[in-house]
């Protein structure tokens, strides 16, 4: 058996123990986040201490680069495709510049001038879209539909970037895709391997509500992508270079499709949401990453 170390016990943890331990990969937990961490190997604070690999590397890079040490092994999705990903702004600037679609972006590198924001903001048309550059599950994003509320939105931005600890001082203004629908789709070493529809509720959707995160109460439902937005999937995979990744796609009413952002720590969903050989591929994706060690 490998020993599949996992520094995150949540959905993803528990919906791939019993697959990955019937392909022969025992998942074990290791947690770097909310406690001491003593720094000389002899003290030996994470269990287990002999992994073949780990999945996915540490949100929270500080801890993370300590299990790291700890831990010596190779990583599905190691720190630079974790950091890669959640700089959203580095991201979409790369694909654009792949010909891949986005929405129409600026980036915003705080403190920025009234004026500039402003003038960006009009440049893209209201309403917008406002997101902190490096949050996921729709923490911090907001839509604003005027000047005054984005000012207003900038103002508390403003408040959290004047903290001198903070790392990541820049946000994201992004044109709002009105009636789209939300995809993720889910690319396992190079190939398309299932996708979801994430929806909010209707009595949501007719309270106003917008987001389509689930984790902000959309339900993710498995749909057949189509065959060019499986492809779309995939391109962004292969410039990014990073094996296992969720990429959301806005598809607006006429059928454009644009990449929103991309996920390298994504939630793995139900197997019923995925092709079927979703579980062996990702099991020969690990196997793969631990023959590197």
């Amino acid at each position: 058996m490998l020993d599949l170390a996992m520094a995150n016990r949540a959905e993803t943890f528990e919906r791939l123990r019993e697959p990955m331990a019937d392909r022969g990969i025992s998942l074990v937990h290791t947690d770097p986040t909310e406690r001491t961490l003593p720094l000389d190997a002899d003290a030996g604070p994470f269990e287990p201490d002999d992994a073949d690999v780990g999945f996915v590397y540490p949100g929270r890079a500080t801890e993370g680069d300590v299990l790291a040490a700890a831990l010596d092994v190779p990583w599905v999705n190691g720190r630079e495709a974790v950091l890669t990903s959640r700089n959203k702004a580095g991201v979409l600037a790369r694909l654009d510049r792949a010909d891949l679609p986005i929405p129409e972006t600026v980036a915003v590198s705080n403190p920025a001038d009234d004026e500039a924001v402003l003038a960006a903001a009009d440049r893209i048309g209201y309403p917008l879209v406002v997101k902190p550059n490096s949050t996921t599950r729709g923490i911090g994003v907001a839509k604003a539909t005027d000047p005054d509320t984005l000012l207003g939105i900038t103002d508390y931005l403003d408040l959290v970037h004047d903290y001198r600890a903070t790392g990541d001082k820049a946000y994201l203004l992004q044109a709002y895709v009105s009636d789209a629908t939300d995809y993720r789709v889910m690319v396992v070493d190079g190939e398309y391997a299932g996708a979801v529809e994430r929806r909010l509720p209707d009595d949501a959707l007719a309270a106003g509500r917008w987001k389509h995160n689930v984790h902000r109460g959309a339900a993710a439902r498995g749909v057949d992508l189509d065959s060019d937005l499986r492809d779309l999937a995939e391109r962004v995979a292969a410039e990014l270079a990073i094996p296992l990744l969720g990429v959301d796609l806005l598809v607006d009413g006429d059928g454009r499709a644009a990449v929103g952002e991309t996920n390298a720590r994504p939630t793995v969903d139900a197997a019923t949401k995925y092709e079927p050989d979703f579980h062996d591929r990702l099991a020969a994706l690990v196997e793969a990453t631990a023959a590197r060690r």
